[in-house]
């Protein structure tokens, strides 16, 4: 660049001449300069980052820009050909897309009919490993079976239209009290429901 034009404006390589205040670019590949009395002052700009999957750049501007990007997906560190599936977890299915992005799917799990699910390795959704069950108090019970508790009542998970229902707490009948009498065992509280 020229500085014969201090003061005056400022001169580019092809021998241009801007005024002071003027905004211009000094060479075909240089970022944009305002000129002022003391010369050109040049900022480079924040310039967007190149994407993982470019595999051309060029530096032939301000700012370096893709030419051409690659015909996978990267995802968690990996390449995926375009329209390839992955499985990145139990319940995660993932696709690289024709834009060169990864869309991903998340399982949903149904409810579980136990209060006692665990997950194991490669499975996504909890399972009741030991069948559906409730509480009895601080006690879990099997769904199925009446299990007598503390001598003074029975308890039994709720069975509802041929299923289990999805509840927490047993329904127990004190032993001993007239048919149609019985209560639920909550945290150590107790109601009871007198059938009319």
């Amino acid at each position: 660049m020229l500085s014969d034009y201090r003061g005056k404006g400022c001169i580019d390589d092809n021998g241009f001449v801007f005024d002071v205040g003027e905004k211009f670019y000094p060479t075909a590949t240089a970022c944009p300069c305002v000129c002022t009395e003391t010369g050109p002052v040049c900022h480079k700009p924040q310039c967007p980052r190149i994407s993982s999957r470019c595999i051309r750049v060029s530096y032939h501007s301000c700012c370096p820009r893709c030419l051409e990007f690659r015909n996978s997906c990267q995802y968690g560190g990996k390449m995926y050909r375009l329209f390839q599936e992955f499985w990145p977890s139990a319940c995660e299915r993932c696709r690289c897309e024709s834009n060169r992005e990864v869309y991903c799917l998340t399982a949903e799990c149904a409810p579980v009919h136990c209060v006692n699910p665990s997950y194991e390795a490669n499975q996504c959704c909890s399972v009741c490993k030991q069948g559906p069950n409730c509480f009895a108090g601080n006690t879990i019970i099997p769904a199925g079976v009446k299990v007598e508790m503390d001598g003074k009542s029975v308890c039994f998970c709720p069975y509802k239209d041929g299923s289990w229902e999805p509840q927490q707490q047993a329904i127990c009948t004190s032993r001993g009290r007239r048919q149609g009498h019985h209560h639920s065992v909550k945290e150590g509280h107790h109601w009871e429901w007198m059938q009319r």
